[in-house]
């Protein structure tokens, strides 16, 4: 078997195995993806009853977005021996995945009700 056919089938096995998993900092949710960045499981910690809709929606869909950077470097990772690192295919594939800050959308000032968003440190 020749060298690419072989990376090229280690990479397949590979990428059929990756999920990538975020959670809420307050654990009130936690999402994983696949290697395309779809959303295969969402859970839900004891915290998330004490977060109104629109801000759960929000908390999600944070969460998801950070599940879907990590799978897309994981994808990043196990495609560059296949491709080659500075190739304009790699190049291409980069430009694809959303940088960290722009996966990252900040939380709003206020909940539902008007008043400020209470964070519990951990």
């Amino acid at each position: 078997m020749p060298e690419i056919a072989r990376r090229a089938a280690e990479a397949k096995a590979r990428l059929e195995r990756v999920s990538a998993t975020a959670s809420s900092p307050d654990g009130a949710v936690t999402v994983t993806v696949n290697t395309a960045g779809a959303l295969q499981e969402l859970t839900f910690g004891p915290r998330a009853d004490e977060i109104p809709r629109a801000r759960l929606a929000q908390v999600v869909l944070a969460a998801a977005k950070r599940a879907q950077l990590d799978a897309a470097q994981q994808l990043t990772a196990i495609m560059t021996p296949v491709i080659g690192a500075g190739s304009d295919a790699m190049e291409f594939l980069r430009e694809q995945i959303p940088a960290p800050s722009a996966a990252e959308p900040k939380p709003p000032a206020d909940d539902d009700f008007g008043g400020p968003i209470l964070r519990r440190e951990r």
